[in-house]
């Protein structure tokens, strides 16, 4: 008789499938990574926005997998289960065109037919610990907060469609009070997922939603551009903050992002 979804047996077939799959990544074996995706798997890298599907995993995977003996990947917590849903935690070091770049992640994966089916990746970036500093208190642990993997993996989509959908960001007295009852959860609940699984804090967490909406504007508004205005449309209650925001995702100020795009503009009417 088949296992229920929530049952031990489900429990027990997702444990096996995800540590082979996380054995595979320690041991750096691309094939062995590949082989253990379902075909209609569907990997969700946040930090990218973007969306794979099998077809385009391989690249993803081969650049994401540690090769350099200075490159590592270093779980920060023991693997959770949750009937056919794991969480894990992770940071890896990969080395980029300036040195060595960290990244802070986790993984919400689901497995469906023994095979990885889901992932739903939460990345940041963070800088290296310095020699010598001692390590943060530690964290409080999700189970103390009522949160098993899938909670949390539900937790980070509940999030997004609410930010997609009722855009609360928009409001610059937003705090997140109002953000975790509003998606049905406690105010620590949110504070976890966002401190410990998405590696953010809310208000970087609200200001990077606020941009996304700003440059969205800006790519459709006509010039002359005024770009202060526009922050604070989108919620942007100071612009020191707001220029910190935008040089840090754009690696611009807002002045020279706006030139480009009015010259762009001007390019395509001379057409």
């Amino acid at each position: 008789m088949p296992a229920d979804d929530d049952g031990p047996l489900q429990t027990q077939a997702t444990s096996d499938t995800v540590m082979r799959y996380h054995l595979r990544w320690k041991e750096r074996d691309l094939e062995g990574v590949m082989a253990l995706y379902h075909p209609q798997v569907q990997y969700n890298d946040f930090f990218q926005d973007r969306v794979m599907g099998l077809d385009e995993l391989r690249d993803y995977v081969r650049h994401s997998m540690p090769r350099d003996p200075d490159e590592a990947l270093e779980h920060s917590d023991r693997i959770r289960f949750d009937g056919n849903t794991a969480f894990i935690q992770y940071r890896i070091t990969l080395r980029g065109g300036d040195g060595l770049v960290s990244f802070r992640a986790s993984e919400a994966i689901t497995v469906r037919d023994g095979l990885i089916w889901r992932v739903n990746e939460y990345a940041s970036l963070v800088r290296e610990q310095p020699v010598g500093q001692s390590a943060s208190t530690p964290r409080p642990a999700a189970s103390r907060l009522g949160l098993s993997p899938r909670q949390l993996s539900f937790m980070a989509e509940d999030l997004q469609q609410y930010f997609q959908r009722q855009q609360p960001y928009l409001d610059p007295e937003l705090d997140l009070q109002r953000v975790a009852k509003e998606c049905g959860y406690s105010r620590n609940q949110i504070s976890y997922l966002l401190n410990q699984v998405l590696g953010q804090s809310f208000y970087r967490y609200v200001n990077q939603a606020r941009l996304k909406h700003l440059l969205a504007a800006l790519d459709s508004a006509t010039p002359p551009l005024r770009i202060d205005d526009l922050a604070f449309a989108a919620g942007f209650n100071s612009l020191s903050a707001f220029y910190s925001c935008f040089r840090q995702h754009t690696g611009q100020s807002p002045k020279a992002y706006a030139k480009q795009i009015s010259l762009r503009a001007r390019a395509q009417d001379s057409v």
